[in-house]
């Protein structure tokens, strides 16, 4: 049991000396990339939406 303990403190410590290492973004660069990710998402969905929309009323001219 105290083998498994120390291996756990020893796992934790690698995880904090490596969390110290990396590079963390500012607050104007977290907003930034936020924001474009929320603004590409929905123009993606507006042009998926047009296709498909697009697609379906050309399918339903063929079939009927």
């Amino acid at each position: 049991m105290k083998k498994i303990l120390l291996k756990i403190k020893i796992f934790l410590m690698d995880v904090k000396n490596e969390l110290k290492k990396v590079s963390w973004s500012s607050r104007k660069e977290l907003f930034q990339t936020t924001l474009l990710v929320i603004i590409l998402s929905f123009l993606l969905s507006l042009f998926i939406g047009f296709w498909d929309f697009v697609f379906s009323r050309i399918l339903g001219l063929i079939i009927r």
